[in-house]
């Protein structure tokens, strides 16, 4: 799945965790593409990571949901060097506003369409 992917993720049963990251884009990419992609395909490779979820508007506003099996995958994730070098860059570069929240998913359902 692409780091800009539209798609649902195929989590696991719960409990699992879910980092929601939504974000208000600055007007110019920059780089930012590239640097997304880089970074899923870098959270892909951590132990614990599961899946990801993200969608963006066209006036910049988006949701990233990454989900994790533990809080300890999270806390490994956020201080992976790299990822903190593009978190300190986008704060710099990209985004006029975001925020973090760290769920616990005790819960999931919804409906599946099988073609």
């Amino acid at each position: 799945m692409a780091a800009n992917s539209t798609s649902f993720t195929k989590a696991p049963e719960p409990p699992y965790y879910a980092v929601i990251f939504s974000s208000q884009r600055a007007d110019e990419d920059r780089g930012y593409a590239q640097l997304a992609d880089r970074m899923f395909q870098l959270a892909a490779a951590q132990p614990g990571f599961l899946e990801v979820e993200s969608a963006r508007n066209a006036d910049g506003f988006g949701i990233t949901v990454s989900y994790w099996s533990n809080e300890q995958a999270i806390t490994a994730w956020e201080a992976h060097v790299e990822h903190k070098s593009a978190q300190e860059l986008g704060q710099r570069v990209w985004y006029d506003n975001y925020q973090v929240r760290v769920a616990k998913v005790e819960r999931a359902y919804g409906k599946t369409h099988v073609t």
